[in-house]
Parts: structure tokens; C-alpha cells; sequence
């Protein structure tokens, strides 16, 4: 049996260890060949020895020299960059995941699309700042692109074999509404970070947990659904779903819906991408009949959730807007998380700067190049942090 060669790109994060989990009962299967980091050295070096992953790559550069310096395997290389890659990979390996966090995981992403077959991209920033680059790439190489998210991937294996956007009525994407669904306008007010980070469904970091709360975190997935598929903002719709079982609706123009459910664990879709094409099994728990019985869905409450109005804000045609609201977001979430600003401060002000001139002058600039979104993301934090000081 040919094993499958797999690279993982952030393989330290939540995204990385599931895949590596699952490596790992499929050993037969799968061949890991490559992992990254940025600084989690150590747990990096114990895969790379538990999977006997020759090449490395950790891109913080102190802690590159410390994994240099503490590495006893002499058959391992580690690299400071991505640029290892033209080198390392002389034809295309079977399948590449993507989950660097942030705007960083844009430019590796676009590089490893000429060295895979497949890419699973877990990478939210990625698409929502720089779709129209990485399709161009993923065409020209002919490589396979894999949406990992639960939403996006629930709707792509639901369309994969009649794909068809014209069909599409109504594109729903389900939201559990975060840690504050059921708490009282007054209350939100005087929640601390603790509380934010508190979701009731998931186990994620502090970022996407904050913008969970927020439900910033489903407007983006709104904005990768309209670029992944092609399809207009007003054919996609937020709807709650407290329990995180029902992932997407699909309504069908000739009457029909698809309700995509499974269990909140990530391990479902990142097996079903490695694995699309084959039949394996993944034994996973029965039909929650419960569940079924409970779906709760009810449309969002704009006042408990103001950013739902950046939605109308949103224009058809790719721009650079998309790239300055995850940079602003960006920043007030991280200044939430200091403590210079409060939870109401992060969608109060990125209210107020997403409608500013500024902004609203970026809906007519197209994205040219993976620079001009470096720069642009990098002075939209800068005015940002103007307005937390």
C-alpha cells in the first residue's frame, strides 16, 4: 500500500495535533514528511521523533536557534523559513494542511500550493485577505484545495459530487452564539476575558474564542463562504445554534435542503479531507437523536451582536477591505486580551473605523499582491492601537 505523503504547516496548534492523532492510527496510511512552528520548539521536535519527520521549519528565530541547539537527531533538518520547501519536495507530496494562525500562514500557504496535490487550508486570514491569490495559484499548479473549518467543509462535502451554485437558494451557516448567548445586554458590559474565553462547544485559542463571543469569528466564515463557493452575501445567512451539531443548510431552488451534522469534534472533517477520495472509516459516536429533537435555531440578536451589521458593509467584488477588518479586529482583540480595551470596546470601535472613509475607500481597491496586504494590515494596527492608548 502507498502510504500518503503529508505536510503540516503549524503542526504545534490544535488543527496540527489533530491531524497528527489521526496520523497515528493511520500509520499504514499516512507519511508525514514535513512539520512547522513558529516557536513551540519542543513539542515540534518530539513529533518530528514520533513520526520521524526529517525537515522542520520554525519561523520565530530565537527559538529556531534554541531547537538548533537542543536537536540530538542529526538526521533532522531544521530551517528558519519556508523557502526550504523548493528544495526539499523535487515532485508534488499527496496532501498539505494549512493551520497556521493569522495573516502569516498567507504566504507559506501560497508557496506549498506548488509542492502538494491537495491542500486543506485551516487558515481563516488566508482566504478572507487573499482568495483571489491563492485560487489563481491553486489553478495554474491544478492542486486540490480542502476547506477545513467545520462550516465550510460540511457545505464542500455536501456539494463535492453536484456542485452546482446556481441551484443554491440559501447558504445558512450555523453559530453557537459563544459564551454569551443567553447573557443580558446589561451584564455583557462587566464580562471579563475569562468569560469570553469561555466557549460552551469548543476547546480553541484565546483569539478565536474572543471573536466566537463576538460572532466576528462567523462573519469571516461568512466572507470565506462567498469566496470559496463563489457565491453572493445575499444568498448566505447566520443562523444560532447553541449546540454546534448542525454545521450548514443548504436550501436547493427546486425545493429541497441538506442539513450537514456531526459531532464538535475536528478531528470529522480533517479526516474526511486527507481521505476524500478513499473509503476509510472513522468510528465516531451514533446519531444523537436528543440532539435532532433539540436544534434550537433562531436568527441572530443585532443588538447582543452588533458586528452582524459589518454584513451590509460587505461588497460582492474581492478588495482590501477584507484585509484592513481582519487586521482591525485583529488588533482590538488582542488589546481586549491585555486589558486596554473592554469587550464592548472591540465591537464599538471596530464599528465605528469599518465605516470611517477609509475603509469604505478600500471597497474599490483590488488585491494586487501578497505585499500590499502585508503593509496595508500592518498600518491598520497601527491606527488601531491610536485609539486603545
Amino acid at each position: 500500500m502507498i502510504k500518503k505523503k503529508v505536510a503540516i504547516l503549524g503542526s504545534t496548534g490544535s488543527i496540527g495535533k489533530s491531524l497528527l492523532r489521526i496520523a497515528s492510527k493511520n500509520k499504514n496510511n499516512i507519511d508525514v514528511v514535513f512539520l512547522s512552528c513558529n516557536k513551540n520548539y519542543k513539542l515540534l521536535l518530539k513529533q518530528a521523533k514520533d513520526f520521524n519527520v526529517k525537515n522542520l521549519v520554525i519561523t520565530d528565530n530565537n527559538y529556531y536557534i534554541k531547537a538548533i541547539k537542543n536537536n540530538k537527531n542529526n538526521k533532522i533538518k531544521i530551517f528558519n523559513d519556508f523557502d526550504c520547501i523548493k528544495f526539499i519536495f523535487k515532485k508534488k507530496i499527496d496532501y498539505c494542511m494549512s493551520s497556521i494562525s493569522g495573516l502569516c500562514g498567507l504566504s507559506p500557504t501560497l508557496d506549498m500550493i506548488k509542492f502538494t496535490k491537495e491542500i486543506a487550508i485551516a487558515n481563516k486570514e488566508s482566504i478572507v485577505c487573499g482568495w483571489n491569490l491563492l485560487n489563481k495559484e491553486l489553478k495554474k499548479n491544478k492542486t486540490l484545495f480542502i476547506p477545513v473549518d467545520s462550516e465550510h467543509f460540511s457545505i464542500w462535502y455536501a456539494l463535492k459530487n453536484n456542485f452546482n451554485i446556481k441551484k443554491i437558494e440559501k447558504l445558512y451557516l450555523t453559530a453557537s452564539g459563544g459564551p454569551f448567548l443567553n447573557t443580558s445586554l446589561k451584564n455583557i458590559r462587566n464580562v471579563t476575558i475569562q468569560d469570553a474565553l469561555n466557549h460552551p462547544n469548543w476547546i480553541m485559542g484565546e483569539k478565536i474564542s474572543v471573536d466566537s463571543a463576538t460572532l466576528m469569528n462567523k462573519i469571516f466564515e461568512i466572507i470565506e463562504a462567498k469566496k470559496i463557493f463563489n457565491i453572493s452575501y445575499h444568498k448566505l445567512k447566520i443562523l444560532i445554534h447553541p449546540k454546534s451539531y448542525a454545521h450548514a443548510i443548504i436550501k436547493f431552488n427546486d425545493g429541497m435542503s441538506k442539513i450537514i451534522i456531526h459531532d464538535t469534534n475536528m478531528e470529522i472533517p480533517i479526516f474526511n479531507s486527507i481521505f476524500n477520495k478513499e473509503s476509510k472509516m472513522l468510528k465516531t459516536s451514533k446519531i444523537n437523536l436528543e440532539q435532532l429533537n433539540n436544534l434550537n435555531f433562531s436568527f441572530v440578536d443585532k443588538k447582543k451582536f452588533p458586528l452582524i451589521k459589518i454584513l451590509n458593509l460587505l461588497d460582492n467584488n474581492d478588495s482590501l477591505f477584507e484585509t484592513a477588518l481582519i487586521a482591525a479586529n485583529d488588533e482590538l482583540v488582542g488589546n481586549f486580551l491585555k486589558q486596554k480595551i473592554n469587550f464592548n470596546d472591540i465591537q464599538s470601535l471596530l464599528l465605528k473605523v469599518v465605516r470611517s472613509k477609509f475603509f469604505t475607500k478600500l471597497k474599490s481597491k483590488k488585491v494586487r499582491n501578497i505585499e500590499e496586504i502585508y503593509r496595508l494590515s500592518e498600518h491598520v494596527r497601527l491606527k488601531i492601537r491610536s485609539l486603545c492608548v
